[in-house]
C-alpha cells in the first residue's frame, strides 16, 4: 500500500509556506529600510549642508558628510537680534494656541459624539460645511479688524483656533474608544456631564489629545501667512516670518552688488538657506519623542471609523 504520496503533500506544505513567508518578510524589511533612507535623507542633507561650503553643494560634492566646514551661515544668522524675538513668540503663539486649539476642538468633539445632543446632526454638517465653503480672505480681515484683533497678540491664537478636520478625528475617537456604558454608570453616581467630561473622558483620551496637540502644535510653530496678513509690529512677528525677511532681505543684497563682495554675499545666503531650515525644524522635532508613545494610538484609533 502506498501512503507516502497522501501524508507527504500535506507535510510538505507548511515548509513551502515558510519559506515564502520568509521570503516575503525579508521584502518587506528591505522596502520598508529603502523607504525610510528616502524619508530621512533629505533632511540629513540639509543638516551636512548647512555645514558646507556652498561651492562643493553646488557642485554635487556633498552626500555623506560635509565638505568644507564652516559655521558662517549660523553665525551671520544668529547676528540678526530679531531672531530671539521671534522665538519668543513664536514660542508663546504655540504654546497659547495649543492650549486654545485643544480646549475648543476636544470640547466640540466631546459634544458632537453625544448621541443626546439636540441637533447634532445639523451641528455636524454645519461644522463639516466649513471645510469646503469659506468667506475668502478678505471678509476675514475684516472680520478680524472690525473685532479689534487686527496687529494683536490675540490674532495669532483666537480666530483660527478651530480645525474642523480635529474634531471629526476626535469626535471619532470618543464614538469608538469611550463606552456608553461609562456615561449611564457616572450617572448613577451623580455624575455631571462636566465633571463626566474633565474627570473620566480627558484621562481616557491622552492618546488623542497627544496627537491633536502635536498637530496645532507644528501647525503654530510652522505659521508664518497669518503673521504675514494680520501683522505690522515687527515685535510681534513669529520666527518663520522673520527667517523669511532675513532670506529675501540677503538674497536682494546679494544680487545688487558686484566684485568679491556680491560673491561672499551671494556664498552667505545660499548657506543661510540650509541654516534657517535647521533653526526653524529642530526646536519642533524635539517635542515628537516625547509624544510618539502617543501618536501612532491616537491617529489609528481616531481614524478608523466615522
Amino acid at each position: 500500500m502506498d501512503t507516502g504520496h497522501p501524508g507527504g503533500s500535506p507535510a510538505a506544505q507548511p515548509v513551502n509556506n515558510r519559506s515564502s513567508d520568509k521570503v516575503m518578510e525579508a521584502a518587506l524589511y528591505i522596502f520598508a529600510v529603502l523607504f525610510l533612507i528616502m524619508l530621512i535623507y533629505p533632511l540629513y542633507f540639509i543638516v551636512i549642508a548647512s555645514f558646507s561650503d556652498p561651492s562643493a553643494v553646488a557642485n554635487g560634492q556633498v552626500w555623506v558628510y560635509p565638505k568644507g566646514f564652516t559655521l558662517d551661515g549660523y553665525k551671520e544668522l544668529l547676528k540678526h537680534e530679531n531672531i530671539w524675538i521671534g522665538y519668543r513668540n513664536t514660542i508663546l503663539y504655540t504654546v497659547v494656541g495649543t492650549a486654545i486649539g485643544l480646549i475648543v476642538n476636544v470640547s466640540a468633539a466631546y459634544a458632537l459624539s453625544r448621541k443626546d445632543l439636540v441637533g447634532r446632526k445639523f451641528l455636524s454638517l454645519f461644522f463639516i460645511f466649513t471645510m469646503f465653503f469659506s468667506g475668502g480672505l478678505i471678509p476675514t480681515f475684516l472680520t478680524v479688524r472690525d473685532f479689534h484683533l487686527y496687529d494683536t497678540f490675540l490674532v495669532m491664537v483666537l480666530p483660527f483656533s478651530v480645525i474642523v478636520y480635529d474634531i471629526i478625528v476626535a469626535r471619532t475617537f470618543f464614538q469608538s474608544s469611550i463606552p456608553e456604558d461609562l456615561w449611564e454608570a457616572a450617572q448613577i453616581d451623580g455624575c455631571g456631564n462636566l465633571r463626566y467630561f474633565v474627570q473620566i473622558v480627558l484621562p481616557l483620551s491622552k492618546a488623542i489629545i497627544a496627537v491633536l496637540g502635536l498637530w496645532i502644535a507644528v501647525g503654530y510653530w510652522n505659521s508664518y501667512f497669518n503673521a504675514l496678513i494680520y501683522l505690522k509690529n515687527p515685535d510681534l512677528h513669529p520666527l518663520q516670518l522673520i527667517l523669511r525677511n532675513i532670506l529675501i532681505t540677503n538674497q536682494m543684497q546679494s544680487g545688487m552688488g558686484t566684485g568679491e563682495a556680491a560673491q561672499i554675499a551671494l556664498r552667505l545666503a545660499n548657506l543661510m538657506r540650509y541654516s534657517v531650515i535647521i533653526v526653524a525644524t529642530v526646536p519642533i522635532m524635539c517635542v515628537y519623542p516625547f509624544l510618539q508613545k502617543y501618536f501612532n494610538q491616537g491617529v489609528m484609533i481616531g481614524a478608523v471609523k466615522s
